[in-house]
């Protein structure tokens, strides 16, 4: 349902009234507290396998040592965002460990917690790949490549809901790449990785590993049937896409 005929020219469609934008509005912001939710969740899943996954492997200050990243100015670049969010936390065993302690940083395991998403993604495109980056990978069943790139873009599609910015319909700038193989069972078609329905698979999938109990699929269902008037195809929603085995759960 959009209701724009030329966004340059800012031309409704006939027939366009208020009411239809503020369901419009509704509905986006309704979506956005959804994904914002869900994506809680996996965040803080994979903050938790980089810090010890890495922490186990390397060691507990992994993140801080340059040799194990491919590109040391922007690591260099990634350590300075890190000191900034260290003292901008007032985190109880943050400021206990400057009291006591002369160290830069925390032990990976503290530090992380108070990385942001978006930080916590670049660290790992950043570290060289080898096995542990790949152990991390897969414990979600993605080669580094895709869970790289999926992890940009989730990071993206928060941004989005964070800055309360339109979502619904919007071409998306990052494209997740899409695996040719996966742990758990993905899709069967391919679809438009700059379509919100590709995130809102990916969502699903990551969340099917954290959280096997989800009723994400149950509430998106519920937000769609409450707002018929909303096309789901403007979202990338292909036709039958309920039966798909992934929304299934």
């Amino acid at each position: 349902m959009p209701l724009m005929s030329d966004k340059e020219l800012h031309l409704f469609k006939p027939n366009s009234s208020f009411e239809q934008a503020y369901s419009l509005y509704k509905f986006d912001s309704r979506l956005r507290k959804l994904i914002a939710g869900e994506l809680e969740k996996i965040e803080v899943s994979i903050r938790t396998q980089m810090a010890y996954i890495l922490a186990d492997e390397v060691d507990i200050y992994w993140f801080a040592d340059s040799n194990n990243f491919n590109n040391a100015s922007k690591h260099a670049a990634l350590l300075n965002n890190l000191q900034s969010e260290l003292d901008r936390s007032d985190e109880e065993q943050i400021l206990r460990f400057k009291r006591i302690y002369a160290d830069i940083f925390p032990p990976a395991w503290m530090t992380m917690e108070v990385t942001s998403f978006g930080t916590l993604s670049m660290l790992y495109k950043l570290l060289k790949p080898n096995l542990t980056k790949r152990k991390i990978a897969n414990f979600y069943g993605l080669s580094d490549s895709v869970f790289e790139s999926w992890l940009h873009s989730i990071v993206y599609v928060r941004n989005i809901c964070a800055h309360h910015s339109r979502l619904w319909n919007k071409t998306l700038r990052i494209r997740p790449l899409f695996p040719r193989k996966t742990g758990k069972m993905f899709m069967s078609t391919p679809v438009r990785s700059d379509k919100l329905y590709y995130v809102l698979c990916i969502i699903q999938y990551l969340l099917l590993i954290v959280n096997p109990s989800t009723t994400f699929p149950a509430r998106l269902k519920a937000l769609l049937a409450e707002f018929p008037d909303v096309d789901p195809s403007a979202m990338g929603f292909p036709a039958n896409w309920e039966l798909e085995h992934i929304w299934l759960s």
